[in-house]
């Protein structure tokens, strides 16, 4: 595959887990949930770029020199949601000899290197657009919708079209890999569903529905496993894993 760089979006605050801290310096086992995912995506790309907020800079790139990872560390100066962050990539001083981006959440500390394998290859055996990870859940905060064929047509957010009720069905878990021309256009337009209407915020997942409207190959794979599942909402979504 032309080039490819790794996005780790990874400004969230940690405030709603009750941290001080951002949630992704969160330790699982020895090490934060940031430096796993580094290492997993080691093999895609030894200094990804990460998102993070103003006041996690510091303590994110002090973090990471202590386990001697390397990465591009881009400020979101206010948070205006994944869409938002997800455009600062633009910022990173590895953005110019990028083709396609492969994006993780930055609170998923148990994603799996064969689910990543699986989606990085079908991105480029397919000559994909945008390739993303999903699994059945009993509570998806995030739905895929198919049509008759079993093609996507849209992923929907339950906390801004269903009053934030969760409900089984297939859910993406924070695994992407796109063409960053493409995806970052689209992200810059002004289309139906950018900004949330209960947050307020730049989305990121409506873009999908847009891209399947103008013929772009959009393909959702069912090859995640139930750890890839696992991100830290609360304390309480890893305590068990944390022996």
């Amino acid at each position: 595959m032309a080039e490819l760089r790794a996005l780790v979006a990874a400004a969230g605050s940690g405030s709603r887990a009750g941290l001080p801290y951002p949630k992704t310096l969160f330790p699982i086992r020895g090490k934060p949930i940031l430096v796993l995912i580094l290492e997993l995506l080691a093999p895609y790309d030894g200094k990804p770029t990460v998102i993070v907020s103003p006041s996690g800079e510091e303590p994110i790139r002090q973090r990471l020199a202590q386990h001697g990872m390397a990465a591009h560390l881009v400020a979101q100066p206010e948070p205006r949601g994944m869409g938002d962050a997800v455009l600062r990539f633009a910022q990173s001083p590895a953005y110019e000899d990028t083709e396609h981006v492969l994006l993780v959440w930055g609170d998923i500390p148990f994603i799996q290197p064969e689910t990543v394998a699986a989606v990085v290859a079908a991105h480029k055996a397919q000559g994909n657009h945008f390739t993303f990870a999903t699994r059945q859940a009993q509570s998806a905060y995030t739905l895929v919708l198919r049509d008759p064929a079993g093609q996507v047509t849209r992923v929907i957010e339950t906390r801004e079209e269903d009053g934030g009720q969760t409900r089984p069905g297939e859910r993406e878990i924070g695994l992407f890999v796109f063409r960053k021309t493409v995806v970052l256009n689209m992200l810059r337009e002004e289309l139906s569903g950018k900004w949330g209407r209960s947050t307020g915020e730049h989305g990121f997942l409506y873009i999908v529905e847009h891209m399947v409207s103008r013929g772009l190959r959009v393909a959702a794979l069912p090859v995640a496993t139930e750890l890839d599942l696992v991100s830290l909402n609360s304390i309480e979504d890893v305590e068990a894993y944390l022996s």
